[in-house]
């Protein structure tokens, strides 16, 4: 680090445990500001922290991907499983030290709280000691627990023990039974011998299970009752506060806080076959919901979506709901897939069709996982947004057409770019998706650049918001004359083709068509 560069400040940031909502307000203010966002990952490349943080993030920040190189496998490195730990945490904190040593400032983040055994604490230890360093607290699973099954943790001079669940057995089973309220930890492999130390302790009846709480796949039920072979990694054993209990009967509270603050709810097993339904309910209107896709609805138990397009159902008489944010499309899927499991018969909704930049690959890229293989999964189509905006304007799509995203957020923007200027270059007319939104501004404004090396100025572009929606409206512009900042993420764009026009009627109603022939570079041969 040269004399005239002040070094960065390192953040260890806590999450909470995966609702976003109850990301603090000085966290998220952290995360937008910060110029490096750090985030531990398994080597599938997928990150519990960053999906939670996602909606803080902000165009031209660096993010580092701190990917382990095992989790539970065996590993050939000479020092075994901890020695290549080691030899990665060592990596990522060298990683991190560059950019505080070139004066960026570093927020690391961690899932729940970043001193409960938290990844971050492992920067902490090689780091804090050279930098300046502020952690900043989250709320844990356990608190969250204790939430969304409705029970307090511990009252008056009651004692609360936190343990990890990868204590042999008999050590467990001696600690709770000196205990009054009690969290065990890391359960998945290690479920089968909680139990048996709940069991052994007197404790087993008392206790509790919650995984994944507040996210969209929460579960929580008697611990007694929960399949083994069905426990993942993030689920804790509850044991809540024993005077607070015993004014509680029966069950966990059937209502509990979800994913966006909706009440979930516990679903015991049913004789009859359960599966996923993915529903697409159109852009918005009413009218354009299809006779299959009410029967599949009219027909659920539980469905499953992001809020918007859950409150635009209908309830019906004994579904249960479970609305989440529009960030977790993966855990919502294995929501799902587990109702249906358990002998639920599960819709999910989408806008729009589900298979197109929605739900059903969603659900199928996750019922891959071998837990999954006999959930029966069918998908509903739905009127696409495309359709519908086209519609309005006439029949834009009247000729050879293709459909893309320009949201970066799971594919590379030079992706983006090169497929944009593919289909410019084929001359096909271009329906395009999530044009814009709040932290997405520039992606619009270079797509427009790229589409006008192809296409001339005078092209046909129509701007579609919220079709079929209370604000719809539609206008006809020209590639030349968009305005980007006039665009968000309720829009849809179609640009037209070489062939695509623009007619003014006699009511002086612009329309827009592309016509089904195009012209030919050789005059065509005679049939004769």
């Amino acid at each position: 680090m040269t004399n005239d560069v002040v070094a960065g400040r390192l953040y260890g940031v806590g999450l909470g445990p995966g609702d976003p909502e109850l990301v603090t307000v000085k966290a998220a203010r952290l995360i937008e500001n910060a110029d490096v966002v750090a985030y531990h990952a398994a080597r599938h490349g997928r990150s519990n922290a960053r999906a939670i943080a996602a909606g803080y993030l902000r165009e031209g920040q660096i993010e580092e991907a701190l990917i382990y190189p095992v989790t539970t496998e065996t590993t050939d490195h000479p020092g075994g499983y901890q020695g290549a730990i080691d030899e990665f945490y060592e990596q990522a904190a060298a990683r991190l030290a560059a950019h505080l040593d070139a004066g960026r400032d570093v927020v690391v983040l961690a899932e729940g709280d970043p001193f409960f055994y938290g990844s971050y604490m492992h920067m902490h230890k090689r780091l804090a000691h050279r930098y300046v360093t502020t952690v900043v607290p989250g709320v844990t699973s356990v608190s969250a627990a204790s939430a969304v099954l409705g029970r307090p943790l511990m009252e008056r001079d009651e004692v609360l023990t936190v343990l990890p669940g990868t204590l042999p057995p008999e050590e467990l089973a001696r600690r709770l039974a000196g205990t009054d309220s009690a969290a065990v930890m890391k359960l998945g492999r290690t479920f089968g011998g909680v139990r048996d130390a709940l069991a052994t302790s007197g404790r087993l009846d008392d206790a509790f299970y919650v995984e994944r709480a507040t996210m969209a796949a929460e579960r929580v039920g008697r611990l007694s009752e929960i399949d083994p072979e069905t426990v993942p990694y993030f689920s804790l054993a509850l044991l809540p506060s024993p005077a607070a209990t015993a004014f509680v009967e029966g069950e966990p509270a059937r209502t509990a806080v979800g994913a966006a603050g909706t009440a979930g709810q516990e679903i015991g097993p049913e004789e009859r076959a359960g599966g996923v339904t993915v529903v697409g309910l159109g852009p918005g209107a009413p009218g354009w919901l299809t006779p299959e896709a009410r029967e599949a609805l009219a027909g659920a138990d539980d469905l499953v979506g992001y809020t918007t397009y859950v409150d635009r159902v209908p309830a019906g008489p004994g579904q249960v709901r479970h609305a989440s944010d529009n960030r977790v499309e993966a855990e919502r899927a294995a929501f799902a897939l587990d109702l249906a499991k358990r002998g639920r018969r599960v819709v999910v909704v989408s806008s729009g069709d589900p298979g197109v930049f929605a739900m059903a690959a969603a659900v199928l890229e996750v019922a891959e996982d071998p837990q999954w293989k006999d959930v029966p999964i069918r998908i509903v189509p739905g009127l696409t947004a495309a359709q519908a905006v086209a519609s309005r304007a006439g029949a834009p799509l009247g000729h050879d057409f293709c459909v893309m995203s320009l949201s970066d957020r799971l594919k590379p923007w030079s992706v983006i770019e090169a497929r944009l200027a593919g289909a410019a270059a084929a001359d096909l007319v271009v329906a395009i998706y999530n044009p814009a939104s709040q932290t997405r501004k520039e992606q619009l404004v270079r797509a427009r650049e790229v589409l006008l090396e192809h296409r001339a100025a005078t092209t046909p572009v129509i701007v579609g918001r919220d079709v079929g929606g209370p604000e719809e409206s539609v206008r006809v512009t020209t590639l030349g004359e968009l305005d980007p900042a006039g665009v968000d993420m309720r829009c849809l764009l179609i640009v037209g083709s070489s062939q695509t026009r623009a007619v003014t009627r006699g009511n002086s109603q612009t329309i827009v068509y592309t016509p089904r022939h195009y012209p030919s570079a050789e005059p065509p041969h005679s049939a004769g």
